[in-house]
């Protein structure tokens, strides 16, 4: 099991993930991404365009290993 940190961003504004989460296995990442943007996405429900949003997941040594797009926001930007 590892440890990942799972950073939210516009590329302008950020969310960081200070503690991070540990993951049984790598193919994980992807699901534990999307639970992560849409706790996101649920917590700054003000925002309206999520289109340009991404979570970057970082191993503890700062590399990235995933980059993951916002799930639907693509969908509320075009809605808004």
């Amino acid at each position: 099991m590892a440890r990942y940190r799972f950073h939210c961003t516009n590329g302008y504004e950020c969310v960081f993930d200070a503690k991070g989460a540990e993951v049984r296995a790598p193919g994980r990442l992807v699901d534990r991404a999307r639970r992560v943007a849409r706790d996101v996405m649920r917590d700054l429900d003000a925002r309206t365009d999520w289109s340009e949003w991404r979570v970057t997941v970082h191993d503890l040594k700062g590399r990235r290993v995933l980059l993951q797009p916002f799930p639907g926001g693509e969908e509320r930007a075009l809605a808004a």
